[in-house]
């Protein structure tokens, strides 16, 4: 195994999308294309299935040094009420373009630090939001909770709009890792914003972890699991750190990157963490995830029902995402659109009566069937091009691609379809690769993803 880590350790996308950010077709794309994939998908989608609402709550009051997000550092938390207002002049120029109330069946807070805002702030949000929709009858609403600040209350205002789900950013609870990626939080803190939600009647309680941080020994996962173990989360998000700091900047370069295990080392910490979650009762979820056999996450897995998106894995699949907020990403299935990157600019835009859209992408008939096989590999370790509407052109290529990985075991290839074994979920990412066309027309050596393993 370490040598095929060794050989299979490359750069490679994360495949929340096909095709991915760096290689949407700028030239193709407008704003206009975009919101014609949105009234069209929407009119497909919203009584079928209802749409997904994803929210991008940005503020930080400090920065850690592992993150990749979109944020936007402050203390000054009167920033709140004025950035709440255009995100919801934001959904109103969605839910104008459309004749009919959207149905949100799943709704999601990420950031940035959805926690940072006050439960009065959350709660006028999702009202607001709810004002112009209608809640799914099977409605999955969930929000990203830091365990420093999440307060008893914030976590009853939100279970008493409809939220049932919550992740919490545990990353690590080794003292010295904390002191290096500027994430310092106790165990007590976990515990408590654990044991409140349980109370209070959350369904679905997650923690991340991430393997692969500065100085982050084997012993230290050990412990972080065992300390895990204590609480019982329904799931565990179990992250590779994405060293990308050509991408971040100086965020990531809080420490030196000699510091940080790597390649076999890394991959050991990964495999301790599969044995221990396996042994405590945790399914393996696709790339990254462990759910226990009454979460929803797992239950979908089962019925071959778990979807992937900007938001990740989910056991909800809608045709149609919106992304509300500065940086947030929409996917219409037909499109994906951006939105602009500050807070200034966007509350500037939204403020204008204009959609703050800056870059998109409008798929292809050929990249809306990759995507498909990118998909199903991503979420059940399976594809199959036995249909018209599976079919790949040049095929035969692609396979070629993968003959080394059939060599290595890594994936197993029959006349029109092929499955990923138990053994070579970690490889996942190269095998996805040899379906991604643009990747593969790629002839630069700009660097732009983290590595696959």
């Amino acid at each position: 195994m370490n040598s095929l880590i060794t050989k299979y350790n490359i750069p490679g996308p994360r495949y929340t999308s096909y095709p991915t950010v760096p290689f949407w077709d700028a030239d193709t794309f407008t704003k206009e294309k975009w919101i014609q994939t949105f009234k069209d998908s929407f009119i497909e989608s919203n009584h079928l299935e209802g749409i997904s609402l994803y929210i991008h709550l940005p503020f930080c009051e400090s920065l850690c040094t592992f993150c990749a997000c979109h944020k936007h550092i402050t203390k000054r938390h009167e920033v709140e009420e004025e950035y709440l207002k255009t995100v919801l002049k934001e959904w109103n120029l969605y839910t104008n373009l459309v004749d009919e109330k959207p149905i949100i069946k799943e709704l999601h807070l990420g950031g940035g630090t959805p926690t940072f805002f006050s439960k009065e702030n959350l709660k006028s949000l999702i009202d607001g939001l709810l004002e112009k929709a209608v809640k799914h009858p099977e409605s999955e609403f969930s929000f990203e909770g830091h365990p420093n600040n999440t307060t008893k209350e914030q976590l009853q205002t939100l279970y008493n709009v409809g939220f049932t789900r919550v992740s919490f950013g545990v990353q690590d609870y080794n003292e010295k890792v904390q002191q290096a990626i500027h994430r310092i939080q106790p165990f007590k803190a976990v515990k408590n914003v654990t044991n409140w939600a349980r109370e209070i009647g959350y369904t679905s309680i997650s923690h991340d972890l991430i393997f692969g941080l500065p100085f982050q020994t084997k012993e230290d996962v050990i412990y972080s699991i065992n300390k895990t173990k204590e609480l019982q989360p329904d799931r565990i998000s179990f992250y590779s750190y994405a060293h990308v700091p050509w991408v971040k900047g100086v965020g990531q370069r809080g420490f030196d990157e000699k510091n940080l295990p790597k390649n076999d080392k890394k991959r050991e910490l990964y495999e301790i963490g599969k044995k221990l979650f396996s042994e405590l009762g945790y399914e393996e979820i696709g790339m990254d995830h462990f759910a226990l056999k009454t979460d929803s996450l797992y239950k979908a897995t089962v019925h071959k029902t778990l979807h992937r998106n900007f938001m990740g894995y989910t056991s909800n699949k809608t045709q149609l995402m919106i992304g509300l907020g500065m940086s947030a990403i929409s996917d219409s299935w037909y499109g994906f659109a951006q939105n602009v990157k500050t807070v200034k600019e966007y509350e500037n835009i939204v403020n204008s009566g204009v959609i703050p859209v800056f870059r998109g992408h409008i798929l292809s008939e050929e990249d809306k069937i990759i995507r498909k096989h990118i998909l199903n590999i991503m979420c059940n370790f399976y594809t199959s091009w036995d249909k018209q509407d599976t079919k790949i052109k040049n095929i035969e290529h692609h396979l070629l691609l993968l003959e080394d990985l059939k060599k290595d075991g890594l994936v197993i290839i029959n006349k029109k379809s092929l499955s990923v074994p138990e053994k070579a979920r970690p490889f996942v990412r190269n095998i996805c690769m040899a379906f991604d066309k643009k990747l593969i027309k790629k002839n630069d050596d700009k660097k732009l993803f983290s590595m696959t393993i």
